[in-house]
């Protein structure tokens, strides 16, 4: 908020011109001013409250994603996904500090990593507030926590360590410099030499957040391979329903209520008036627009879901439309401040049949994601990316990243192909990026055998064999876990006479 100004010498010749006129003037200016400061300290108060609240939404999709996923694995396995969760968080708390904010936000910098903020050094300043700092690192776990859900019930933990801090402190942070960074090559905020003279509008990450954690997701459980039991030996898919579907819906409704601060949220600010203040259009209005865009999504996509597998299989799966509620909001994040909510709509409808499409080739390629979340997170987070390209509305672009005149919107919204162009780019780079980080480390963490845990492990669960015991307590405790230990010699036994442990029962 800029500030007012007020000058004793043009205001005294108002007041009479003379000595007292001045002294008068003075004392005036000086209130003014005074005035003037309390309305800046309150506009940096507002808009710092608004962004801390939106940080504590988006930080309780951690709940969410530790919900769904508990409520998406069998039992045996609840205890570890909910503390890869926890460890998400806290592993990637410690190396966003160190390491991820500067490397994405540490301006100047040249357009591939930024260089200051280690540690937080030197802050606050005129450009972050450690507000910014913990909404970013919200944004970053998520990320993490999208790929945790992909190797889910047979992954090594010392994997979710490496991997988790790996991810929020390194890969991550260099994609979202690159878009969000106004020194990044390919960012919409830079001042000039922008990415074919637009720059890559992802307002709030669907390629920057979701496609970085599934692609992540993608190539950990390529690099494991299915689950046991998860194809038969005709290389059919077996179902292996989550135990819990009541988790299930409460992760999704937690992680829609925290999708309102991940999209509308990345505003940053609040209080920030369109043109002449004293209107009843500015900022907020495009915040609520945004709140408004992203719940359109996510419930045409629902509803496309119910129905469209309802045709496919013939029955309503409970699963399948909380997965297609969130396939939408992932797709409506990369452009919800820039579409119409006539557009969303569409946005929600196409993300359904996209989720839809890319489960059918992963069974169809014996691919095994418990969570569906690469086909969710990077499959609707590609669609996201295109469809921006397309939708984007010429008045909301030209409101939100100001300072170029007759910057390029939506194809179809008569913007011309270069804003469709960085984004095919965006989807290229990040895909080849994520690919080349993540899957080399996967890579290793399998070939020094950090990666999978063993056959026996896996079939008795990693609840009773890692983590000492079921997340779920009853007066049968120790008759079930003779019985675990009666099922690691059998699996033990056919694991010696089976062509490939993928495709034993469990």
């Amino acid at each position: 908020m800029a500030a007012l100004s007020c000058s004793a010498a043009d205001l005294s010749p108002f007041l009479g011109g003379d000595t007292n006129a001045t002294a008068a003037a003075a004392y005036i200016c000086g209130r003014f001013d005074a005035v003037s400061n309390k309305f800046i300290d309150t506009a940096f108060a507002v808009d710092t409250t608004y962004l801390l609240f939106s940080a504590y939404l988006v930080f309780a999709m951690q709940l969410g994603f530790a919900m769904l996923c508990a409520g998406s694995v069998r039992a045996k396995n609840t205890m570890n996904i909910m503390l890869t969760n926890v460890i998400d968080a806290a592993a990637g708390g410690l190396f966003y500090y160190l390491f991820g904010f500067a490397f994405a936000f540490g301006t100047p910098s040249n357009g591939f990593i930024g260089r200051h903020f280690f540690g937080l050094k030197r802050f606050p300043s005129a450009s972050f507030d450690y507000s910014y700092f913990l909404y970013q690192w919200c944004f970053a776990i998520a990320a993490a926590g999208i790929t945790s859900g992909s190797i889910a019930e047979r992954t090594q933990f010392v994997a979710y360590l490496i991997y988790s801090s790996f991810l929020t402190g390194f890969v991550y942070p260099v994609v979202s410099h690159w878009f969000w960074s106004s020194d990044g090559w390919a960012s919409a905020a830079r001042v000039n030499s922008l990415l074919f003279g637009s720059g890559v509008i992802d307002f709030a990450g669907s390629g920057v957040v979701h496609m970085v954690g599934g692609i992540a997701g993608l190539w950990g459980a390529l690099i494991e391979g299915p689950r046991i039991g998860r194809f038969d030996h005709n290389g059919k898919p077996v179902p292996l329903r989550g135990h819990n579907g009541t988790l299930v819906v409460l992760g999704t409704f937690l992680l829609w209520f925290g999708w309102y601060g991940f999209n509308a949220g990345s505003f940053l600010n609040i209080l920030k008036a369109y043109g002449e203040s004293g209107s009843f259009y500015g900022q907020w209005s495009a915040v609520g627009r945004t709140a408004v865009t992203t719940t359109l999504a996510g419930s045409t996509a629902a509803l496309t879901t119910l129905f469209g597998k309802r045709l496919l299989v013939d029955h309503w799966n409970l699963t399948d439309v909380c997965n297609g509620l969130l396939g939408g909001f992932a797709a409506i994040t990369s452009g919800c401040s820039v579409v119409d909510p006539w557009a969303a709509i569409i946005c929600g409808f196409v993300a359904a049949w996209v989720l839809i499409g890319l489960n059918v080739l992963a069974e169809k390629f014996n691919y095994d994601d418990p969570l569906e979340a690469a086909q969710l997170h990077a499959g609707c987070g590609a669609w996201g990316i295109i469809f921006t390209g397309l939708f984007a509305k010429k008045q909301y672009v030209n409101e939100i990243y100001t300072g170029l005149p007759g910057r390029p919107y939506g194809l179809l919204m008569g913007g011309g192909l270069r804003l469709i162009a960085a984004h095919v780019v965006q989807i290229l780079v990040v895909a080849g990026w994520v690919s080349a980080t993540m899957g080399t480390l996967f890579a290793m963490l399998h070939k020094l055998k950090l990666l999978r845990i063993s056959h026996e492990d896996e079939a008795a669960g990693m609840d009773v064999t890692s983590h000492g015991g079921y997340a779920y307590h009853d007066d049968d405790d120790d008759d079930r876990t003779k019985k675990s230990g009666i099922m690691m010699r059998m699996v033990a036994e056919q694991t010696a006479t089976t062509r490939s442990p993928y495709q034993l029962p469990v």
